[in-house]
């Protein structure tokens, strides 16, 4: 009878984790970069990472963090995870990871935890490895500068309000939030067109590991809408991309978002998998 047990994750246990990560690099980017940059420590972690163990070896794992998401999870460990979950109660805004996994563990965690905010149970998981040819990179798109932050910051606002359906400024007056965007513009992950002053388009880099990247926060300015501008500058942040982060590249979209997706798949990018965003 196979023996099963889950535990928090200690630095010790960092090689067996980053394995079961690595092994599916464009689902677990969000995860693995935030582990190679800062181990299995919860304090620099932002949350604890929890192991589940089959006759003594780790299998699957959850990161409870500002998320919770499973993370190569079948069924029982699924189930494990949920049990945790309950007994610490809900300190996470969202649960979000592959479709399947993240769909059990929300029937699981429901009744003591809903009802969510919006629960959107399919959001296509798009990637690629080289950019379209029919699409030319707009040469306005570039690295946002330090300087340059406060132009950025009013649409980075903007994209997370229309994202998430709440201001990022809420809560702690947007500090976070504020410090999140500059740890990106300091890491030269950080795109957009400014015209006159204002942002035209945008999009960020958020996870990143040698294996694969994950794009996000993609928005153009209302006014600027409908002229190809998605295409044109999700063509550069691609070719930026491939040739200084990762030899993959990974998004997703809401399902019902039709022109990103038609959009997306025009730059070069396919559909490969669902993931799945509980919002509290």
């Amino acid at each position: 009878m196979t023996q099963t047990t889950t535990r928090v994750l200690e630095p010790s246990d960092l090689g067996a984790a980053l394995a079961i990560l690595e092994s599916e690099p464009v689902a677990n980017a969000f995860v693995t970069s935030r582990v190679q940059v800062a181990g299995l420590d919860p304090w620099r972690l932002g949350g604890e990472m929890w192991g589940w163990y089959a006759d003594g070896r780790l299998r699957s794992l959850c990161y409870a963090g500002a998320n919770l998401v499973p993370i190569c999870a079948g069924p029982e460990a699924v189930r494990a995870f949920a049990d945790r979950a309950r007994r610490a109660g809900r300190r996470c805004s969202s649960i979000v990871g592959p479709a399947e996994p993240t769909a059990l563990l929300w029937r699981l965690l429901e009744p003591g935890w809903g009802p969510a905010r919006e629960v959107r149970a399919n959001q296509p998981l798009m990637v690629t490895e080289s950019p379209s040819a029919d699409i030319a990179p707009d040469p306005l798109v570039r690295r946002i500068r330090k300087d340059e932050t406060e132009i950025l910051m009013p649409a980075c606002v903007a994209m997370f309000t229309e994202e998430v359906g709440i201001s990022p400024l809420a809560g702690d007056g947007g500090l976070l939030y504020q410090a999140r965007v500059a740890e990106l513009i300091g890491a030269g992950r950080s795109f957009a067109r400014i015209d006159d002053g204002k942002v035209v388009f945008k999009a960020e880099i958020g996870a990143a590991t040698t294996q694969a990247c994950q794009i996000q926060g993609v928005w153009v300015a209302p006014e600027h809408r409908g002229k190809g501008l998605s295409e044109t500058g999700m063509a550069a942040v691609l070719r930026y991309a491939l040739a200084d982060v990762a030899p993959v590249v990974s998004l997703y979209v809401n399902d019902y978002n039709a022109p990103a997706r038609k959009a997306y798949r025009r730059v070069g990018f396919r559909e490969t998998g669902t993931f799945m965003s509980v919002l509290f």
